[in-house]
């Protein structure tokens, strides 16, 4: 029986570990072949995880490999079209064709608003919103050439709900979401679909460190995940800390595949009810 996603071509932002890995190999398990970029080292303005490094994005790539499917993985940054476009443009080169975009790279700080620098306010608005813009430019005339597509962006709970001390991030998350609603519209002649994915909190690096666990319990000499879990639990309606990257994953899948032909312009929730709460 043919995968959900066979003989499909699909783009990932931020493919080299967490959602963007989870999301290479998932697309894999169903068929499709990856065009997969990381930017592989360091952000200036984010402390709170180790960066992410060419070893992962090797990882990635075994990964992939191991299910039978072909993958070609390239350091870009989502910061620079051109290096973007060149990644793409080889991919397909190699892959012949293009069918999905996933606009996953992103990354998070918490910072008191009065706190944050204009550096910081500036380095996340270039990743996570015109790193996004950036994905949907280079990709969508290979969208437009092919016939069609379908496009989802990695947004978050905090692009559909204020969430103090992120609002850089917040902010940037909201704009996701007028890229994604205006791309929808703009490009529904072309037969392409865009729609948005909005995670609560993902058992990656990205909330599991000893940083992220000390913000959750500042008066602990000695942070742990298990410390910091029933806090996480309480964002959340239903009794998780948080979701797996899978989860995300499977939403992703249905939203590319041919059983959500016809949706576009969702924002969807997998966010353990934390967005109702």
């Amino acid at each position: 029986m043919p995968g959900r996603v066979e003989g499909k071509v699909a783009f990932i932002t931020g493919a080299a570990r967490g959602q963007g890995r989870s999301h290479a190999v998932r697309l894999a398990q169903e068929g499709a072949d990856i065009i997969a970029v990381d930017v592989v080292g360091p952000v200036g303005s984010i402390h709170m995880y180790p960066p992410a490094t060419e070893e992962d994005l090797a990882e990635t790539v075994r990964q992939v490999e191991a299910l039978g499917r072909r993958i070609v993985a390239t350091k870009a940054d989502v910061r620079d079209p051109a290096a973007l476009r060149t990644a793409l443009d080889d991919g397909v080169a190699q892959l012949g064709r293009l069918d999905i975009v996933l606009a996953n790279a992103g990354v998070f700080e918490i910072q008191p608003s009065l706190e944050l620098t204009d550096g910081a306010w500036q380095e996340m608005i270039d990743i996570n919103l015109t790193g996004v813009w950036n994905t949907c430019r280079v990709t969508l005339p290979h969208l437009i050439e092919g016939g069609g597509g379908a496009i989802v962006l990695t947004s978050s709970t905090a692009g559909l709900k204020g969430t103090p001390n992120t609002i850089h991030y917040t902010a940037a998350k909201h704009g996701v979401v007028g890229i994604m609603r205006t791309l929808a519209n703009e490009f529904a002649q072309h037969s392409i679909r865009v729609n948005s994915v909005h995670p609560t909190g993902v058992d990656t690096v990205m909330i599991q460190n000893e940083k992220t666990w000390g913000l959750f319990t500042p008066d602990d000499p000695a942070p742990s995940r298990e410390k910091a879990e029933p806090i996480f639990r309480s964002t959340n309606a239903l009794p998780v800390p948080w979701v797996e990257p899978v989860d995300i994953s499977n939403a992703i899948l249905f939203l590319v595949s041919d059983e959500a032909r016809y949706i576009t312009g969702v924002t969807l929730p997998v966010d353990a009810g934390y967005t109702v709460k």
